[in-house]
Order: C-alpha cells, then sequence, then structure tokens
C-alpha cells in the first residue's frame, strides 16, 4: 500500500509539472504574438510611379530607403504604374498610398475636371517635385519665332490623350490657335518627331519633359534648332487659366542643359509627391521632414531631384497638403 501512494504521489508530481510546462509554454507564444503586435505598427507602403524606364520609378527607387529608415514604416514597394491618372485612383481605392502625380491631373482630380469630370477626388500633397517643361522646338529654317508663328505649319504634338497633347492644345489656345491653323498635326512620340523634324516632315515639335530631354538633345547634334518661347502675356494668359502651370527658364550656358546661347523662358507642369488621407499625421511628418533633409544632401542620384528646391516644395501646390506635411512645413517657416 505505501508503495501504491508513493507511486500515485509520484504521478501527481508529474501531472502537476507538465501542467507548469504547458502554461511556460503558452507564456512564450503570448510573448510572440506581442511582438508581431509591435511590428504591426509600422506601416506598408505601396509608392505608385510609372513606366519602369521613365523618371517616376528612379525617382521611386531612389526614396524607398530613405523612407524606409522611418520608424513608422515597415516597408516601401515601389509600383510600376499607368502614371498620374492611374496613381490618384489606386490612391482612391486604397491600393497605393504614395505617388507621384503632375499637377494637371491633380488639378482636374481636385476640381472633378477632364477626366475626373464630376468626380472629385480627395487628393492630399507631400511636397512638390520637379517641373515637366513645355519645351517647342523648331527647325531654324522654318521662320519660327513665336508659338503665334505655328500657324500654318507642320508640328507635333505628342501622342492622343498624352500629357504633351494636353499642353500643346493649351500653348496653341492661349496663342489663339486651334489644329485648324496648323498645315499639318502629327500625333507622334518624342522619338518619332525628331525623325520627322530631321526628314523635313516636321517644322516643329512639343516637348513636355524635364530638362533636358534627350531626343532634343540628339536633334540638335546635327541640326540647327531653335527653342519658341512661352513668355510675357502669353504666359500669363495660359497660367491665369490653368494655374498648375508655373514659369521655367532654360539658363543658358548649362552644358548639362542643351549648353544655349541665349536663355529660355517657358512654362512647366510642377510634379507632385501625394499620399493617402489615411496615412497618419505622425508618419506624413516625417516621411515629408526625411525627404527634405535627404534633398538637402550630396547622396541625391537622380538628376530630376537635384532640379527640386527644397525650401519652395510647399509653394503653389494644386492639392492641399496633408496635416503631417502641412506640420513640418509651418515648423520650417517654409509655407507661403
Amino acid at each position: 500500500m505505501k508503495k501504491l501512494k508513493w507511486i500515485s504521489m509520484l504521478a501527481i508530481i508529474s501531472l502537476l509539472l507538465a501542467a507548469c510546462g504547458s502554461d511556460g509554454a503558452s507564456d512564450g507564444a503570448s510573448g510572440g504574438d506581442t511582438s508581431s503586435g509591435d511590428d504591426s505598427s509600422s506601416q506598408s507602403i505601396v509608392f505608385g510611379t510609372g513606366g519602369t524606364s521613365g523618371a517616376y520609378y528612379a525617382i521611386g527607387g531612389s526614396l524607398k530607403p530613405i523612407f524606409e529608415e522611418s520608424d513608422s514604416i515597415g516597408n516601401v514597394t515601389v509600383e510600376s504604374t499607368g502614371a498620374s491618372v492611374a496613381n490618384i485612383q489606386n490612391i482612391t481605392d486604397g491600393l497605393n498610398q504614395m505617388a507621384i502625380v503632375m499637377s494637371d491631373v491633380a488639378y482636374d482630380a481636385v476640381e472633378g475636371k477632364g477626366q475626373f469630370e464630376g468626380n472629385k477626388v480627395e487628393v492630399q500633397a507631400l511636397a512638390g517635385m520637379y517641373q515637366n517643361v513645355v519645351q517647342v522646338v523648331a527647325m531654324s529654317d522654318s521662320g519660327i519665332k513665336s508659338i503665334e508663328d505655328l500657324k500654318g505649319k507642320k508640328v507635333g504634338v505628342g501622342q492622343v490623350g498624352s500629357g504633351v497633347e494636353q499642353s500643346a492644345k493649351k500653348v496653341l489656345e492661349a496663342a489663339g490657335l486651334t489644329y485648324d491653323d496648323l498645315e499639318k498635326v502629327t500625333h507622334t512620340g518624342y522619338a518619332d518627331s525628331v525623325q520627322e523634324m530631321k526628314n523635313g516632315t516636321l517644322d516643329a515639335a512639343f516637348f513636355t519633359s524635364g530638362v533636358p530631354n534627350s531626343n532634343i538633345t540628339d536633334l540638335m547634334q546635327q541640326n540647327d534648332v531653335s527653342f519658341v518661347e512661352i513668355k510675357g502675356d502669353l504666359a500669363d494668359k495660359l497660367m491665369e487659366k490653368y494655374p498648375f502651370y508655373k514659369t521655367f527658364t532654360i539658363e543658358s550656358g548649362d552644358e548639362a542643359k542643351y549648353n544655349l546661347d541665349s536663355k529660355v523662358e517657358t512654362v512647366g507642369i510642377q510634379n507632385m509627391l501625394v499620399v493617402s488621407k489615411d496615412v497618419s499625421e505622425d508618419t506624413v511628418y516625417d516621411l515629408t521632414k526625411r525627404y527634405y533633409d535627404y534633398l538637402g544632401t550630396d547622396a541625391v542620384a537622380v538628376a530630376p531631384l537635384k532640379e527640386v528646391n527644397r525650401d519652395e516644395m510647399a509653394k503653389g501646390l494644386i492639392a492641399p497638403l496633408h496635416p503631417g506635411a502641412k506640420k513640418f512645413y509651418e515648423e520650417k517657416g517654409l509655407l507661403e
């Protein structure tokens, strides 16, 4: 009997120890869950850009590690998209939390115009970026000295529905011209427009891009061309009706920018970094600060970002600032 009692006591002790071990294992799992909960406070960002060969995508790649340094960000996925219109739609649908867009598209979205007719979209800005510059290039023997001189000429206006064509139409409109006033209208991309100019079948063409445009540089290597300025009353009229345009000067003597003999005054459309309104104020504040600080370093590698004046990047924006970005700019004294 004593032996049986001893065995029973051993069995009970074993059960108690097993129970304690089970509790310990539960505590360990709970600890893992808590850690996972802490990680969930870091947000994942899908960054909408553009085509993989374009500037938007390159900028997204350069900003990815900068933004990932934030304690608020788990990771940044740089996504190739159809650019501005698609990016705004993706933010609306919750597919992107950040994107690069052109101000003319953002203006239409905010105002419910153009491609967003009757369907206003809430777009919030984080910062302004570089400008896509309207560059009108004419063959020197064409006699074209002004936008008005395009009347009766053969002109490339960009592919149908492109940002280039939208700018071409607006500039012509400001000068009192339409396609009907031109001898020939060609809807071609940059490379094809340049080839036609080389062949003598186009007198001039519109290019809306960063400066320099490699296609224009190619044209200038073996051909005499002139830049047609958009300035004075023409620029004022354009900017009054379409506030997303800003003045831009292509300086002379800059080998990285066509090495012109004299400066060219024209207009450009600013690109913007936009964010979803669902991203927290603290997170956007931190991202804005990191973007601002990055622009002040020698680490900026993508050429268009080198064009950004960081002390001007909160001014003249078409879309309202996200509260987090606004807070940062107010603290830095950068708001107008």
